[in-house]
Order: C-alpha cells, then sequence, then structure tokens
C-alpha cells in the first residue's frame, strides 16, 4: 500500500465537518471514550484500545482495523462510545466511517486486575509511551522532513493502523501503521513490550516519492525551558522545567556523549557525525521531586527515550535542533539521526531500530555518567560546574583523575575538580571567556592513566 501510494501524487486526506474543528478546548475534553467501550474489553485478550475523538487540533481522522486469524476488521466510530454532556457539546455529524483522531494502549501493569494506559498515538506521526512509574513527557514519530529549514518542516501523518489481537497471556502488542506526506509514503511496525521500561521494536520501510535531502530518523522530540544553566532568565518558582535535560550519544568510536540541552534566544542545530552510532537518546537524569519542586507536572517521573539501531545506517550525524521557547507548553527540542546522502526518489529505504523509554539509558557504557551541569557568573567570565557520578575510577580519590577542557572559541581556566560528599562522585569547576564571539563550544571530561574516565561533557554557550 505504501508502494501503491508513492507511485501516484500525493493526495491530502479530507478534513472533517466544519462542525468538529469549531469546538472549543473544553468542549472538545468533554468527548470522552468510554473505557469498557474499549477494543476488546470483556474479553480474554490482555489487552485493550480506546480511541479519542476528531476535531480541534485533528482535523483529519485516521482508520484503525483489528487483525485476528489474518483478517483485518475496521473498527467503526459509533458516538454512543464516547461520554459527551449535551449540556455542553453542540449536535456532531457523525458516521461508522468518520474515523478517530488516535488510539491508546492499556494492560495490566502493577495493579493485578487494571489495565493502565501505556502508549498513545495522535496527531502527524507522533506517539509517546511510559514505563511503570513514568508520566507522559518527551514524544517520538515515524519520521521528520526538513526541521528547521528556512521552507519550513513536513509533518507525515500516520493514516491508518492495524492492530494484531494479542493471544491470551501475550505480553506485548503489534501494532502496523501507514504513514503518507507530500514527500514519502512508508510501513511502519510496532512490536510494544510494556513493562519497567518499555520497549518497542521499529521496523519502517520508506518510498521516497521526491528527493528526501534533510530527512530524520528515529526522531524525538521534547520540551526544554530552563534549569542551572539559564536560570536567570525566568522568574519562576521552580528550579528547573524540562521534559529532558540532555542529549547522550554513545557513538560509533566507543565514545559517550553528554550535550545538556539549551534554550537558545536564537534557533540553533548542532550535528555530531557519526557512522554506525551504538545509541542515541533524550534523556531525563534530573529524578528528585526537589529537582523541580513541581507538584502538579511530575517532571522527575518524565521518561527519556534511547534509540538504538539496527543494520547499517551508514555515515551520517547526530542532529540536535534547539528552539527558542518561553513557555512550557511549547516542544522545542529534536533530536534524530540524519543520513549523510539524500534518499532519492523512487529509492526503497528499509530501517531498524529499538525505541526504550526509561528512566535511564539501557545501556551500560562504563563511562561515569554527567549529573548535573551548573553555570553563572564569575568576575567578568562564566562558571561552569559538572558533577559526575560515583564511580570505582575514583575511588582513590580525584588527585589520580586528570580532567580536560577545551574550546576553540573561548580562553578557559585549569579546571579543579573536588569530592563532592552528596553524590560520591567528583566536581569539576572551571571559567572561560568568550571574548566578543556570541557562542562557544565547550568540551570537558575526566582521564586516568590516559584512559576515558566519564562521560564527554559537550556545550555550545550562547550569548
Amino acid at each position: 500500500m505504501a508502494r501503491a501510494l508513492a507511485a501516484a501524487d500525493y493526495q491530502p486526506r479530507p478534513t472533517v465537518p466544519q462542525e468538529w474543528l469549531d469546538l472549543t478546548y473544553d468542549q472538545y475534553r468533554a468527548i470522552r471514550f468510554k473505557l469498557d467501550h474499549a477494543l476488546w474489553a470483556g474479553t480474554d485478550v490482555p489487552y485493550v484500545v480506546d480511541f479519542f475523538a476528531p476535531g480541534l487540533y485533528f482535523p483529519r481522522t485516521i482508520q484503525v482495523s483489528a487483525v485476528s486469524g489474518g483478517m483485518a476488521e475496521p473498527v467503526p466510530f459509533i458516538y454512543d462510545d464516547f461520554d459527551h454532556d449535551p449540556a455542553l457539546v453542540p449536535p456532531l455529524p457523525v458516521s461508522e466511517t468518520l474515523g478517530f483522531s488516535g488510539l491508546r494502549l492499556r494492560t495490566e501493569q502493577t495493579e493485578p486486575g487494571r489495565k493502565s494506559e501505556f502508549c498513545v498515538f495522535q496527531g502527524a506521526s507522533y506517539f509517546r509511551a511510559i514505563g511503570y512509574g513514568h508520566a507522559y513527557g518527551l514524544s517520538a514519530r515515524g519520521l521528520a522532513i526538513d526541521t528547521a529549514e528556512p521552507k519550513g518542516e513536513e509533518f507525515p501523518d500516520f493514516t491508518r493502523f492495524w492492530l494484531e489481537t494479542p493471544a491470551p497471556g501475550k505480553r506485548n502488542i503489534i501494532v502496523h501503521a501507514l504513514m503518507d506526506s507530500p514527500s514519502v509514503a512508508g510501513a511502519f511496525r510496532f512490536d510494544i513490550s510494556p513493562g519497567p521500561d518499555c520497549v518497542m521494536e521499529v521496523e519502517a520501510t520508506l518510498f521516497p516519492r521526491t528527493e528526501l535531502d534533510h530527512v530524520g530518523l528515529g526522531p524525538l522530540t521534547s520540551m526544554f525551558l530552563f534549569d542551572e544553566t539559564n536560570r536567570n532568565r525566568f522568574d519562576d518558582f521552580r528550579p528547573a522545567v524540562h521534559d529532558s535535560d540532555g542529549l547522550m550519544i554513545w557513538n560509533g568510536a566507543e565514545e559517550v556523549i553528554w550535550r545538556p540541552l539549551a534554550n537558545p534566544r536564537k534557533l540553533q542545530v548542532s550535528s555530531f557525525i557519526d557512522r554506525m552510532p551504538r545509541g542515541f537518546g533524550l534523556m531525563q537524569r534530573a529524578r528528585k521531586l526537589a529537582d523541580f519542586a513541581d507538584l502538579e507536572a511530575h517532571y522527575h517521573q518524565r521518561p527519556g527515550a534511547w534509540v538504538e539501531p539496527k543494520g547499517d545506517w551508514g555515515p551520517g550525524s547526530v542532529t540536535l535542533v534547539e528552539i527558542p521557547a518561553d513557555k512550557e507548553i511549547y516542544d522545542n527540542i529534536v533530536a534524530y539521526w540524519r543520513p549523510h546522502d539524500p534518499i532519492p526518489a523512487g529509492q526503497r529505504l528499509d530501517i531498524a531500530y529499538r525505541l526504550t523509554w526509561c528512566a535511564a539509558a539501557p545501556v551500560e557504557t562504563g563511562m561515569p555518567r554527567v549529573l548535573n551541569t551548573r553555570m553563572g557568573a564569575h568576575d567578568d567570565k562564566r562558571l561552569v560546574v559538572i558533577d559526575f557520578e560515583a564511580s570505582d575510577f575514583y575511588a582513590e580519590g580525584h588527585e589520580k583523575v586528570e580532567p580536560l577542557i577545551s574550546s576553540p572559541h573561548a580562553t578557559i581556566t585549569e579546571g579543579i575538580l573536588q569530592e563532592n560528599p552528596e553524590t560520591g562522585g567528583l566536581r569539576l569547576a572551571f571559567t572561560f571567556d568568550a571574548g566578543d564571539n556570541d557562542f562557544a563550544e565547550l568540551r570537558a571530561e575526566l582521564r586516568k592513566d590516559g584512559a576515558p574516565a566519564s562521560e564527554v561533557w559537550l556545550y555550545r554557550w550562547t550569548r
């Protein structure tokens, strides 16, 4: 189906009737799916699926089918499957073929007998998931096209879904999706296993209609407003506000990189050139309620997402896009793999990767992690303070550990290492002076006996 779509001109899907688009925010939120009407409710299938109504921010619908015994059966849109207060919600035109704006997966997790949600697909090709004890935060999507390009970004849509009916006792669920956009069509398969970490085995086949010069594979989207690096810009009772606080990369050269996120005053794009990375992801390392002091948003419970490529993705770069934002309602961070070479029109591209929604990256790199980064004024310079987690590397004291700090754009003082009694790890502090430069790329790491003894800390400071 994807191949046939790509062979023809792109045809935008029709929008839902205007009455649905005219719903107010409160009216739309009042249309809620009845959980006892969910797909597979009341059966021995270990999962149930409920659906979101179209309208308001979702002008086009998806069609959903349940697959059993090799046969696909469409899931009809039945308005009575939704609670809708007639005193608040006006009459709306409906039909069985209207479709939905998204779907939500539920299964029994930590509470016996209760099926709780862990994954949502809704809007363009966006989806998000959580593990045990997590709160929804960052999102993933099927594909990113022309992110941050002056001509504007293209957002492919998942248009149809097929849900394989899990057998009794099955601990995973398989979701198929058809994607379409002006530039590309594609077929996706998600093998999803909920748990302490929610793990997705993703397979995709893409058929470009046009040459894809700037395409993002395994794209992640998150929010970063402020933390201890730019706290002075926001008059807020909270010490930090973000869904993710850093980009982690384990590159093909076995180097582990931690790049704290920034909220710049101007759009900035960073590219980390590589071949065959072990993985990359947007992570949330601040894990204490006190890190945010927010009793409602629960930012300390937001998951990270880790992408592990399968097969040969060829040369390219992990790309980080940071967009200026003044409110936490805006997703302003994007990370993805950008192939070095454009993908020609008509050329089939098969990709596969594992996507893990987690509290911490599900890999053992052997390198002590960066726990936190702080910045502030120090005389007429900028002071940087980096905390590294406890490690056997530091068991003999910090005297045998050497900090390496560099920048092509700034004058840097010699680093000072101290033991941090609270973390049990080491703290590195140094100052830098960027002179008249508007930005400075900074790099720091710890070494012992000439070998790496920490992640590599990278940061782009902007004036």
